[in-house]
């Protein structure tokens, strides 16, 4: 199980709670700051999970920690009857719900406020579920793994985008650098809370990935699930079927 790592290690307050503070802390500037810190690549990676939904032809789809809404309003993009997006910050979602509305998305795209391990959906809602760069700030990773499971039909997708760690030299030391060094002061030069980019890059440091993370979603029911690897392992993508 991946190590427990937390925005404010001074704080008394549960991973869940720290996680909603950070990302309402830096809701106003994160897309801006993501583009950034990504060098845009992290797009590709979006357009990459919107092609394994078309390809499933699912037509409701939920986007779980949706954070502002990018890769909901670029699931838009293949004509689903209905979205929703969901998060924990309610910081993020008034970003995303602005976007969705300047988009005129508001009619297929719903913004919800709600967390991923209780979600308020009956078994089998939806035909696809996504979550891009949010599962390893679940609290408690196998019943979030487990509530997704229980709300997609039996034959859907679980499409995962997640940062990991390249292997090979010199990537591996070159990303390790990147992430260690630069994100944090990027992070703290351009955003309001200092302690944010420190910890999304430690809480990607100690995600299990590859393999590791591909067994936890099979052990919460998943019949099956590849490993896609992007960028030189920079990020990976998981395709899982219920």
């Amino acid at each position: 199980m991946a190590k427990k790592v937390i925005p404010y290690k001074d704080s008394n307050k549960g991973k869940k709670e720290q996680v909603t503070q950070m990302f309402d802390n830096v809701s106003s500037n994160y897309d801006f700051l993501n583009r950034v810190l990504t060098f845009g690549i992290d797009v590709n990676w979006r357009k990459k999970v919107i092609k394994i939904v078309s390809d499933a032809n699912a037509k409701k789809i939920i986007d779980i920690a949706t954070g502002t809404g990018d890769l909901a309003i670029m699931l838009a993009e293949i004509n689903p009857e209905k979205i929703v997006g969901l998060d924990l910050s309610p910081g993020m979602l008034e970003v995303g719900k602005k976007k969705v509305t300047d988009k005129n998305l508001d009619q297929v795209i719903e913004m919800v406020l709600g967390d991923s391990e209780n979600l308020p959906y009956k078994d089998g809602s939806f035909d696809a579920a996504t979550v891009g760069f949010g599962v390893r700030n679940f609290e408690n990773l196998e019943k979030g793994l487990s509530e997704i499971h229980r709300v997609l039909k039996p034959g859907g997708s679980f499409v995962v985008l997640e940062t990991s760690q390249p292997t090979e030299f010199p990537m591996k030391q070159g990303f390790t650098f990147y992430s260690k060094y630069i994100i944090p002061t990027l992070g703290k030069l351009l955003s309001k809370d200092k302690n944010a980019y420190t910890y999304l890059p430690e809480s990607a440091a100690a995600f299990p990935y590859g393999k590791a993370f591909n067994d936890i979603i099979l052990k919460t029911g998943f019949s099956s699930s590849k490993i896609l690897p992007q960028t030189f392992g920079a990020a990976t993508i998981y395709h899982a079927i219920k």
